[in-house]
């Protein structure tokens, strides 16, 4: 089955993949609820940062991140991150008042255990990566070596008035440039509240998705986010289909430059036991991943770690089902680490796509 991405050949001097989005630190108590907690964990985060980080650190890739840095102790901590996992950053830099900021955005996320859920909550006041707007970027210098994929997210689009713009922005010079084109829609009713509701996001998002040749979201991002109407479809579990295969006649009606759309597949029994799976249209045709049962440390990442792996295959030029399966596998092994970013590395990831097991690794 062909995707039908134009994709450039790789360049050494140039980036395979370049994020678009807002970098976030993220405090972990383990599986303390916060109200006890005595101390945390700092893991540095952003949904589309966190596909760079992949795609560097895992897959040995040509990344960068495209970002607000604020002059500030916190803001160098995440920067040393960045710096770690292998990706670039292309940073429009403020300073930090000493008070009220702008900030780097906090995120409090414990993990629970068993019956008890985890708990996420946010402190995005004053964030400097809502500041970011068009202009801010010089996409010809960034693009000047070549550029084979942009990516951005739903989240940093409801950031502001201006984030949006920004992103449409990098999407018209990405695609200037040659670059495939893809964006994880990751709705988020609370931040698009603020922002004016699902009326506002529609427009937005819909506006950005236009551009775009990858879109990953599960059925329900496609109806809150885009506006959509899917059929009513009785879906007997979190791993049935049915529900995102109805919905992409009306994706590809509205947006013909589409050629995949993919989502991850969970079932979650409790904190701790999840089923997983994934499934993608590509051009006409569903395909899906197998399906496996997760013992999770952390869930936070896994979305983002199945679009990382399967972004590299398709960069790597692999058989679809191959990509999907790449991606089911890194999002998988994600939930086997701490933190937002992978640990894993390629032969694992290709190992467990292959079918590979548990067993001790002598």
């Amino acid at each position: 089955m062909s995707h039908g991405l134009n994709i450039l050949p790789a360049n050494k001097n140039g980036l395979d993949f370049l994020a678009l989005g807002a970098l976030v630190h993220r405090l972990d108590p383990g599986v303390i609820p916060f109200r006890k907690a005595r101390s945390c964990e700092i893991h540095v985060s952003g949904g589309e940062f966190n596909c760079a980080a992949n795609l560097a650190d895992c897959f040995e890739l040509n990344t960068g991140v495209a970002t607000a840095m604020v002059n500030y102790p916190m803001g160098e901590l995440i920067a040393e991150r960045v710096r770690a996992m292998g990706v670039k950053p292309f940073y429009k830099r403020f300073d930090h008042n000493g008070v009220n900021g702008p900030n780097m955005a906090a995120v409090y996320s414990d993990r629970g255990h068993g019956v008890r859920a985890p708990v996420v909550f946010y402190n995005r006041a004053n964030e400097a990566g809502a500041l970011l707007k068009p202009g801010d970027f010089d996409w010809n210098a960034i693009f000047a070596n070549g550029i084979r994929w942009f990516h951005s997210g739903g989240i940093f689009a409801a950031l502001s008035e201006t984030t949006g713009e920004l992103i449409v922005e990098g999407m018209k010079a990405a695609r200037a440039a040659g670059a495939v084109i893809s964006f994880d829609l990751n709705y988020r009713e609370k931040l698009w509240r603020i922002m004016g509701g699902g009326a506002r996001a529609a427009e937005m998002l819909g506006r950005i998705v236009e551009h775009v040749d990858v879109l990953v979201g599960n059925e329900e991002d496609l109806q809150k986010g885009l506006g959509l109407e899917g059929p009513q479809v009785e879906a007997t579990s979190k791993l049935d289909t049915r529900a995102f295969a109805g919905m992409m006649d009306a994706v590809v009606k509205r947006y013909p430059k589409i050629r995949i759309v993919a989502t991850t597949l969970r079932e979650v029994h409790s904190t701790s036991r999840h089923t997983w799976s994934a499934v993608a249209w590509i051009n006409g045709k569903m395909d899906e991943a197998p399906t496996c049962e997760l013992d999770v440390i952390d869930r936070v990442g896994g979305g983002d770690g199945f679009a990382s792996g399967l972004i590299y295959g398709l960069l790597a030029g692999e058989p679809v089902q191959e990509a999907l399966k790449l991606g089911w596998a890194h999002g998988a092994l994600i939930t086997t680490f701490p933190g937002d970013t992978t640990m894993a590395k390629l032969d694992e990831v290709r190992a467990f796509a292959r079918g590979g097991s548990a067993r001790i690794q002598r």
